[in-house]
């Protein structure tokens, strides 16, 4: 099995997979068949004790020892591109090479929303290197509490969509190039059940 992931991963095969699976999926939904928006988030998970030190960190802000998976989706929330690195790795510094998976996987998606934590030069350096607009999403100054922001909501559901993968709930992967595989194998997975039933996933 080994063998086949190794030589699937060289030849970009899942990447292919993902791209083909999401039009498909999105031309079932009637949307056009490549996003014109996308969607940027990232999450903390907990490195079991096969990850190497040397692609661990520490998450001050979540508390949590592991890695960062940084995830750009449409606005459908179905996964485009993923970076995973040291949780100890700043939003605003991760998101640069999700931005450029995204830059490079999807020629029609040049505009990304987003929550404050990538604001700032982020927003400049996608301005002026990838000519991609982000959109920072605030927060209502007299929110109180929980409340659904727009556009934030789809790409915060899609952690929880893969997180149910018990594989994905923590990271046990020693490279990083190998953990963004798994990522998209479950997000692979999620589009193939929702192509085959004609709804949408169950949030678990």
């Amino acid at each position: 099995m080994y063998w086949y992931f190794v030589r699937w991963e060289k030849q970009r095969v899942t990447l292919r997979m993902l791209d083909v699976l999401r039009q498909q999926v999105r031309q079932g939904e009637g949307r056009d068949a490549d996003p014109s928006a996308g969607i940027i988030d990232s999450q903390s998970v907990k490195a079991a004790d096969t990850v190497g030190r040397g692609t661990r960190g520490y998450d001050a802000g979540k508390k949590v020892a592991g890695r960062k998976r940084f995830i750009v989706t449409d606005t459908l929330g179905l996964l485009i591109t993923v970076t995973v690195c040291a949780a100890s790795v700043q939003d605003r510094d991760g998101a640069k090479g999700a931005l450029l998976g995204l830059y490079l996987a999807s020629p029609t998606c040049r505009f990304v929303f987003a929550d404050a934590g990538f604001s700032g030069r982020l927003v400049d350096w996608a301005t002026q290197t990838l000519h991609t607009t982000i959109d920072i999403v605030r927060k209502p100054t007299d929110q109180k509490g929980f409340a659904v922001l727009p556009r934030r909501w789809v790409v915060e559901r899609t952690p929880a969509w893969l997180t149910a993968h018990r594989r994905l709930a923590r990271d046990y992967e020693r490279h990083p190039a190998t953990s963004e595989a798994m990522i998209r194998w479950a997000a692979i997975g999620l589009m193939t059940r929702r192509l085959a039933r004609g709804g949408r996933p169950a949030v678990r």
